[in-house]
C-alpha cells in the first residue's frame, strides 16, 4: 500500500525491546516518531540511534514518543544496543521494533508489498529503502515522511524543528518560514481572516502582502 501525508498511520502489533505493543495504543494521545533501519550493526544507524537517545528528553518535553524499527529480530537489537551505548555514549532509551518478517516495512511502504522472504540472509543493501522517519500526530495521521540514503546520517535536530513547527500549526494556526527556528517570527496561515487574527494576535502583525502576515511566535518557546 502507498502512504501519503495526512493518511492514517497503519496500525500494527509488534514485538519490541520493551515488550509487545499495539502501535496506536502505544502512541496514546500524543505525538510519535517512528524511524527505521535496514539492518542491525550498521555504522550510520549506530550513530543515529545514539543521538536519538541523547535527544529523547527533548521529544518527551514535547509530548512525543520515539520508537525505532530494524529489519532483524528483537534479540539482535538488544546486542546492538550494547554497541550503541559503548560507542555513542548514550543508552537506547526507547523501544526498538523487531521486523524479521518485513511486515511493518511493507505496511509502511518501505519495501514492496510482494517482497519475498524474511530478514534471514538479507543485507542492509537489500533493505536500503528502510531508512524512513515518520512523524505521527495525536490524530494518528502522518504529518511528515522522510527517507534517507544509507550513507547519509539523518539530521534529528531538523526532525525536532519540524515537530515544533507542526505543533505550532496545530495549536495556533500559524506556519513557519524558511529556516525557521524555535522562538522566531511565524506566518499567519491564509485560512485565518484579519478579523480572526485580531482576536488571536491582539498585539498585531506585519503585513508584507495580503497573503504574507508575519507575527511573533505564539505560545511558550521551548529552549533546546
Amino acid at each position: 500500500m502507498s502512504i501519503r501525508l495526512n493518511d492514517t498511520a497503519p496500525d500494527f502489533q509488534a514485538e519490541t525491546t520493551e515488550g509487545t505493543i499495539n502501535f496506536h495504543n502505544w502512541i496514546g494521545n500524543g505525538w510519535a516518531i517512528l524511524f527505521s533501519h535496514p539492518k542491525d550493526f550498521t555504522p550510520v544507524c549506530t550513530t543515529e540511534l545514539g543521538y536519538m537517545a541523547k535527544l529523547a528528553p527533548e521529544f518527551k518535553q514535547r509530548n512525543c514518543k520515539v520508537i525505532g524499527l530494524s529489519v532483524d529480530p528483537v534479540g539482535r537489537h538488544a546486542e546492538w544496543a550494547k554497541d550503541i551505548e559503548e560507542t555513542q555514549g548514550y543508552a537506547v532509551n526507547y523501544p526498538m521494533i523487531g521486523d524479521p518478517d518485513l511486515a511493518i516495512a511493507k505496511l509502511y511502504d518501505m519495501l514492496p508489498a510482494d517482497e519475498p522472504g524474511t530478514s534471514e540472509g538479507r543485507t542492509a543493501a537489500t533493505n536500503q529503502t528502510v531508512r524512513s522517519v515518520f512523524i505521527i500526530g495525536p490524530d494518528k495521521k502522518i504529518k511528515l515522511m522522510l527517507t534517507y540514503p544509507m550513507a547519509t546520517g539523518r539530521n534529528f535536530d531538523e526532525i525536532l524543528r519540524v515537530l515544533d513547527s507542526l505543533q505550532l500549526t496545530a495549536g495556533y494556526k500559524v506556519a513557519t518560514p524558511v529556516n525557521w527556528k524555535n522562538g522566531e517570527d511565524v506566518i499567519i496561515v491564509p485560512a485565518v481572516s484579519d478579523e480572526e487574527a485580531k482576536e488571536k494576535y491582539p498585539n498585531g502583525w506585519k503585513t508584507v502582502k495580503p497573503y504574507l502576515r508575519i507575527v511573533a511566535q505564539p505560545g511558550e518557546t521551548i529552549m533546546n
